[in-house]
């Protein structure tokens, strides 16, 4: 390609992704909240954020992850397959410090934390299970009349949010499981479905989607997807094995970071969330055009909603 239509067409391109761009929008006060003093993001209005990695932890590889939390300083991560499916807790980037198995036939799902218990809930087996958080103990089972996916505790409201794989998630008591009350999860005013493990952060639900490497963040009370995040790329193509999967969002406390992985990933990534493009500056994850080389350090960013790309 020479020289001159490689510009021609850098610019051209240039022309037609600007057409598409959002102008130059400022990221949210608290990517990681949902809400900053007190402000909501409206319903309508969806951002595209991306995970910057800040640090990389040894996850088990043989773990197919179901549910990811940290509690303090203690991690906790369930996992599935009957006959293979575990709960598992312990101080972050070492080995657990307690697990216990699920016999089969149960086939391991979410899990949250309730202070000084856990609830792990399974998949078609019609059981949730409570656990002493500290021992991992189980201490009682209760009927759980839907398949169980994600779940996570909105403290502020005191109940559990709970997912089936469809585009709905599920209120319910803390205490008993009970249900008490439902939405359903759009984006665009189109339903999301394959909602999987899920994560409650202040006034805000994160959702995993299944067979994807996006994670959505959702406005319980209205059901509307406030932030579509990209977490695609974090592992090799080597590393990727028959099963793998996004899956497993936890947040770090006190933090406005997360940790995610995924089922048979043999890494786990602390991250922050970033705006996925900020017109004027460069992007740190990019695609260039083809035929060209690497690109001057100061080159424009155009927004689009899933590229990335710089423009000499």
């Amino acid at each position: 390609m020479s020289e001159r239509l490689r510009r021609t067409g850098a610019v051209l391109l240039g022309v037609l992704l600007l057409a598409s761009c959002a102008t130059g929008q400022d990221a949210p006060d608290d990517p990681a909240g949902g809400a900053a003093g007190g402000r909501r993001v409206a319903a309508h209005r969806v951002e595209h954020l991306r995970v910057k990695v800040l640090k990389t932890f040894p996850h088990d590889p043989r773990a197919f992850t179901q549910g990811l939390e940290m509690a303090g300083d203690t991690l906790y991560e369930g996992t599935g397959i009957s006959g293979r499916s575990s709960v598992r807790a312990g101080p972050l980037g070492k080995r657990p410090a307690v697990r216990t198995a699920l016999p089969a036939p149960l086939f391991g799902e979410g899990i949250t934390v309730l202070g000084r218990t856990l609830w792990q809930l399974t998949w078609r087996n019609r059981t949730a299970i409570e656990r002493d958080a500290r021992t991992l103990k189980e201490l009682r089972r209760v009927p759980y009349p839907d398949d169980g996916w994600g779940v996570c505790l909105d403290r502020a409201r005191h109940r559990l949010v709970t997912s089936d794989g469809s585009s709905r998630l599920t209120f319910r008591d803390p205490g008993s499981l009970a249900k008490t009350g439902e939405v359903a999860v759009t984006e665009g005013g189109r339903p999301v479905t394959e909602l999987n493990e899920l994560e409650c952060v202040g006034a805000a639900v994160y959702a995993n989607v299944l067979f994807t490497d996006r994670i959505v963040r959702i406005d319980p009370v209205t059901g509307a997807v406030t932030a579509s995040i990209d977490a695609s790329g974090l592992l090799r193509d080597d590393e990727l094995v028959p099963g793998a999967a996004l899956n497993g969002i936890a947040a770090v406390p006190g933090t406005h970071q997360f940790l995610i992985t995924g089922k048979f990933w043999p890494r786990m990534f602390r991250v922050a969330l970033a705006p996925a493009c900020r017109t004027g500056r460069p992007a740190d994850l990019v695609r260039t055009l083809p035929g060209t080389s690497r690109l001057p350090a100061r080159a424009a960013c155009i927004c689009t909603r899933h590229t990335a790309l710089l423009i000499g």
